[in-house]
Formats: structure tokens, C-alpha cells, sequence
């Protein structure tokens, strides 16, 4: 299938409006739509909160409000319109009331209950439908809903923030700040992009963090979900300041469980592996049934070494500061030593930039 330039610049504006929902469409995926006539854009939207109207409603209704009639008209969506109902009707069955002549997606919707059949239902209408016009970008876009539902897990990104020589805090625990302002503030546009964010009980007793969005715009919070086999979390921890707190244990009973319960705790019963810790391939798969679609992982070198060791990192972002902190201060993961090279993890650098004074290096797999 061959593309033209105006299909290329159109779905790059549908791209950009789906960037708008980075922070307000989960767990739906990022949508933007467009709709063309002779040229022109006469209608775009992205999708709204869960519940709310999807790209392609947003688009057809900004076209309405100009005046603009849509009947054989282009709709370029970055992702392909739905054909199922959830807690909106399907958007194919809109574009096909609406009369659209030509409808352009990015690609196909990874959800089994629509993966085709959207695409299927505006062909069975007579519509003329395309597909895989900048499916990287879209798919790069909303890479925490192909996962899931792909996968069964989340795109789970693990964030450190380590000295130049590999340390994330001193012998006696002090790490508050090892990198700058810049970077900080940084981190928070991840906790926005997220789902939930995701720390152990050792972070949470060690340094009593909010993990909460503050830098960045935001009218929704993501989750936080405390690995805690033991129900050490304390009541009064700062995690339970506004947002939903997750903690995954065992141990589901008794009294602690009740009065985390009472300060708005939602536990999640989670099984032990065997080396005794909480199974984390099947607690990724729980957080997945309960729509996470991004998972970002700020924890010590523990649970963080875990997640890398166990495969599950999708992308790692270490922020590195021009310091250095010593032989005895705490390394960025632990992880079980490696004995030839050829068992070492190899992963690829996917960004380096600069913020203030420190570095962020993106890598994956």
C-alpha cells in the first residue's frame, strides 16, 4: 500500500492530537483522528478519559460544530476504529452513519475484540480503508496498550538515578538529590505518562516517597502499588496523600491488612516464587487485568535488579549526575552474578540527552 504525502502529513496531525491524551486516556489507548476533504481538515479530536468519546466521535462532532459536512470525506485515526461495544458504542459503526468515503489508520487495534474487525465492518459499508501508514509512531505511542494486550503485562519502564559511577545512594541510605531539578521534574513527566508506579517496602519505610505527579499538569494520578510481603507499609505513609495505593502481598488477613484497608489501601493477593519473593511475572499480569497499561518501577536496587533480572524491564531510564559516591555506596541493581559474557543482558541506547547538568540514557532490550 503506497501513500501520498498529504496521507503522510495528515496522519502525522492525527498523531499529534493523540499525544494530547498521554496523561487522560488510560486504560484506553491514545487515539487522534482527523477528517479531510479536498485537502482541508474540516474535524479532529483525540480520545477523552474512559468513558468518554473516543478520536473519531471528538472529530466527526468538531466537524459538525464548524458546519462541515463529512460524507465522503477521509478520516485518518492513528489507531483502528473500534467495532465493539465497552463503555462507548463502536466507532465504525459512527464513520459508516457518518458516511466517510476513505478511512486511513495507523494500525491495527491489538485488542482481540476488535484486531480487523473495525477495518472489516467500514469495507463490508463500502468504505475504502488503508492501514500501516506511521504504524512505528503509533505504536510507539501507546506501547504500555499493545502490551497488554499483546503480552498480558505492561510496557514496564524502570527509572534509576545513579551517580557516574553506578551508585544510587550512600552506605547509610542518603540519596536526596542526587541528580538536579531538571531531571527530577523529568521523572514526574513518567509518573504522568504512567498507569501506576510501582516501589517496594524497603523505599517506602527508607524514604517515605509520594511517588505522585507535582511538575506536571495532570488531572489524573497514576496508582501506587508497594510490593509488600510482610504488610509493613505504615498507615500514615506519605504514598497514601491523594491517588489509589495497590499493595501486593500474601498476606491479604488479619490486622495489618484491615488497617491498610482503613487507610484506603486496595491489597492485592500475590503469590511467592520460589526464592521466597512476591512473584512479579504474575503480579505484572494482575496489574495488566486491571488496565495498567504503563508501569513505571522507581524502587531500590533490590526489587529494581529483580525486574531486570526476571526479563521484565521493557526500557530502563538512568538518569546519571556528574558525581561520584564511592566503593561503598549502594550499586543500581541487584542482580545475580554473572560468571561469562556471553550471559551478560546486551541492550541498545534508544536516547541520550541532556537535562541541566545530569544525563538521561534511555535503553531497551
Amino acid at each position: 500500500m503506497s501513500f501520498s504525502g498529504d496521507d503522510h502529513r495528515f496522519m502525522a496531525r492525527a498523531l499529534q492530537l493523540a499525544e494530547r491524551g498521554r496523561y487522560t486516556t488510560s486504560p484506553n489507548p491514545r487515539v487522534g483522528c482527523v477528517v479531510v476533504r479536498d485537502g482541508s481538515i474540516i474535524g479532529e479530536g483525540w480520545t477523552q478519559p474512559a468513558g468518554q468519546n473516543h478520536a473519531e466521535i471528538q472529530a466527526l462532532n468538531d466537524a459538525a460544530a464548524r458546519g462541515e459536512n463529512v460524507r465522503g470525506a477521509t478520516a485518518y485515526v492513528t489507531l483502528e476504529p473500534c467495532s465493539h461495544f465497552g463503555r462507548t458504542p463502536p466507532c465504525a459503526d459512527a464513520l459508516v452513519r457518518a458516511g466517510l468515503g476513505r478511512v486511513v489508520s495507523a494500525m491495527e487495534d491489538p485488542n482481540p475484540l476488535v484486531s480487523g474487525n473495525g477495518l472489516r465492518r467500514l469495507n463490508d459499508a463500502g468504505i475504502s480503508t488503508a492501514s500501516g501508514l506511521l504504524a512505528a509512531e503509533a505504536r510507539e505511542l501507546n506501547a504500555g496498550f499493545v502490551s497488554r494486550m499483546t503480552r498480558g503485562r505492561p510496557w514496564v519502564r524502570v527509572k534509576i538515578a545513579a551517580s557516574a559511577d553506578g551508585r544510587t545512594a550512600l552506605a547509610n541510605g542518603q540519596s536526596q538529590w542526587i541528580t538536579g531539578e531538571a531531571a527530577r521534574r523529568d521523572v514526574h513527566h513518567w509518573r504522568a505518562s504512567a498507569c501506576a508506579v510501582l516501589t517496594g517496602i524497603g523505599t517506602v519505610l527508607a524514604d517515605n516517597p509520594q511517588l505522585n505527579v507535582r511538575h506536571v499538569p495532570t488531572t489524573r494520578q497514576p496508582k501506587r502499588v508497594i510490593v509488600d510481603a510482610r504488610l509493613d507499609t505504615p498507615p500514615t505513609a506519605a504514598l497514601f496523600d491523594g491517588g489509589e495505593v495497590w499493595i501486593a502481598t500474601p498476606n491479604a488477613e488479619g490486622p495489618k491488612a484491615d488497617a491498610l484497608r482503613a487507610a484506603g489501601a486496595v491489597l492485592i493477593a500475590s503469590p511467592i516464587d520460589g526464592s521466597g519473593r512476591i512473584d512479579l511475572p504474575r503480579l505484572f499480569s494482575e496489574l495488566a487485568q486491571r488496565g495498567i497499561n504503563e508501569l513505571m518501577v522507581e524502587a531500590g536496587a533490590r526489587l529494581s535488579g529483580a525486574v531486570i533480572a526476571a526479563g521484565l524491564a521493557d526500557e530502563i531510564l538512568l538518569y546519571l549526575a556528574p558525581c561520584l559516591m564511592g566503593n561503598d555506596a549502594r550499586a543500581m541493581a541487584d542482580m545475580p552474578p554473572i560468571s561469562a559474557m556471553d550471559d551478560v543482558g546486551r541492550m541498545r541506547w534508544v536516547d541520550v540527552r541532556k537535562l541541566g547538568d545530569d544525563l538521561r540514557l534511555t535503553l531497551r532490550p
